[in-house]
């Protein structure tokens, strides 16, 4: 395409023509479409680490400099009439149309071919997601969650359609049924994105992507697995900005708040967040480090993903495909000399006794375990084969969480329904005391609901409880010493956030019912 005749003058060489343009866009992470409306630059071939790019006016060293850096490596401009670039943006790098469906009829146009599964072959996969509608299509439904507030993109195959969801405050919820015929160029078109391998269909494959959307630095986890009808994809959605690390804004409630502090400052010994996958441990835990973080601690964590970058903390990423696991991780920590561990998960005997060893030799480690409550953590550990002489020396306190969806500040309102009323007494509140929920809007998309905060068990382990740990005793007689003690249940603190106009009754019962 771009091969010239040698004799032709160099300036003539480097001015190219309208078909001298590619058919199809090509497609860079590192340069966003913004960027090419903004600037008037089009990459047009990427080889050899040599970056070829068309523009309108080739002096404009700032904009060329830019691409240098974005895409790290050599460039190498052309030139093109002004017009025939902007045909060329406006057809391949225009504004994303806000109508989803205009995009679906667009691809179904004349010259958009699409083959059957047991036809499709990789140059063709790479074809079909290369075409701009494909990109276009992709680049709403990121967009379009991200102004939802989503935290992950479901793109399900089924038998007939594509199926796309948003969870939202944990919550499901269906935006898209897009056609089947689409379903092999938009997965190519993310696993592209994702840098996975477009011909793996048979295997589950694990990658990322990182964009800008709407000024903010996304950061998205792509997760394939095989399904009946196809490949199943979960994007995760992780906003730099998004993420709190504040333990004041959490959801504490300041008794709650000033134990917890208190025990994040021990010297030494093992604090554990439990509660089911998705509750906010891992972001109660950066809370918890953020807040005790100082130039004169040494703080390593060792986690499975690495959720967040937390400035001045050394953070280690398990890839268990090459041995470096917790359990072999762990061992070399502590030859680096910290002060605070912050172990991913305890997920079996070998972790559970390094991390032991290590709070026995004077570290602070905090670590998560999935457990309904905060008591039954340490039965957990008993029955995977630690000592319990061992657990009564070492564990400091147990923070059990859930998260619930939070009444939206704009459109709430008293709720005079008389539903679920009767499980008000089973949380301890009156049956004439004012409940609230929201009535539906525009911020909260109509859910009622726009945000999440966290509900807490803390088991502060004293005296008492040591001396129950050393006799086996279960989780009930340990949750009864410590409510003696004064530990508030996940109910009892839910039933404060129902009183207090935070959540609706029918959010703290989903979530505390197996508790």
């Amino acid at each position: 395409m771009l091969q010239a005749d040698k004799r032709t003058p160099e300036k003539n060489r480097r001015h190219l023509k309208a078909e001298d343009l590619p058919n199809v866009p090509l497609v860079m992470n590192e340069i966003s479409s913004r960027f090419i409306r903004e600037n008037m630059i089009v990459p047009i071939d990427f080889r050899n680490n040599i970056l070829k790019v068309v523009m309108a006016n080739p002096g404009d060293k700032a904009t060329i400099d830019a691409v240098r850096v974005a895409a790290a490596a050599d460039v190498e401009v052309y030139s093109t009439g002004p017009d025939i670039l902007e045909e060329y943006i406006s057809k391949f790098y225009g504004q994303e149309p806000q109508n989803i469906n205009k995009i679906i009829e667009d691809i179904g146009g004349e010259g958009f071919e699409f083959l059957k599964d047991d036809e499709e072959d990789v140059g063709h996969l790479k074809d079909l997601a290369s075409e701009a509608p494909i990109i276009k299509l992709v680049n709403m439904l990121i967009s379009r969650s991200v102004e939802s507030r989503a935290s992950d993109i479901h793109i399900e195959p089924f038998e007939d359609e594509l199926k796309i969801r948003y969870r939202i405050d944990g919550v499901l919820y269906e935006v898209e049924s897009i056609p089947k015929k689409l379903q092999a160029a938009i997965i190519s078109r993310i696993k592209i994105m994702a840098k996975l391998n477009i011909a793996e269909r048979r295997l589950p494959q694990d990658g990322r992507i990182k964009l800008k959307v709407a000024e903010r630095e996304i950061d998205m986890r792509v997760s394939t697995i095989p399904v009946l009808y196809g490949e199943s994809v979960v994007m995760r959605i992780l906003s730099k900005e998004g993420i709190v690390v504040d333990l004041d804004l959490l959801g504490f409630s300041s008794q709650m708040l000033s134990a917890f502090n208190q025990l994040i400052k021990k010297p030494n010994g093992i604090i554990l967040v439990t509660g089911p996958t998705g509750s906010g441990k891992t972001t109660t835990l950066y809370g918890a480090l953020d807040k005790i973080n100082s130039p004169d601690r040494k703080i390593i964590t060792v986690e499975d993903p690495i959720e967040y970058q937390l400035n001045g903390i050394n953070q280690i990423q398990m890839k268990p495909q090459i041995g470096l696991n917790f359990a072999t991780t762990l061992r070399h920590v502590v030859r680096q000399d910290p002060d605070i561990i912050m172990i991913g998960e305890i997920r079996d005997l070998e972790t559970a006794e390094i991390a032991i060893q290590s709070a026995l030799t004077g570290h602070l480690v905090f670590s998560t375990l999935h457990t309904n409550d905060a008591p039954s953590a340490i039965t957990r550990l008993i029955d995977m084969g630690l000592e319990n002489f061992l657990l009564s020396s070492t564990i400091r306190g147990i923070l059990a969480q859930r998260l619930v969806r939070v009444i939206c500040p704009v459109c709430k309102e008293i709720d005079t329904s008389t539903a679920d009323r009767e499980e008000l007494g089973v949380l301890g509140i009156g049956s004439d005391a004012p409940l609230y929920k929201g009535r539906g809007c525009e911020k909260c998309t109509h859910t009622g609901y726009y945000g999440r905060s966290g509900i807490f068990e803390l088991l502060v382990v004293t005296d008492e409880i040591r001396r129950l740990v050393l006799k086996d005793a279960d989780s009930g007689q340990i949750r009864e010493a410590a409510r003696k003690d004064g530990m508030k249940t996940l109910m009892e603190d839910g039933a404060e956030k129902i009183r207090s106009g935070v959540t609706t009754l029918s959010e703290i019962l989903k979530v505390t019912q197996e508790a």
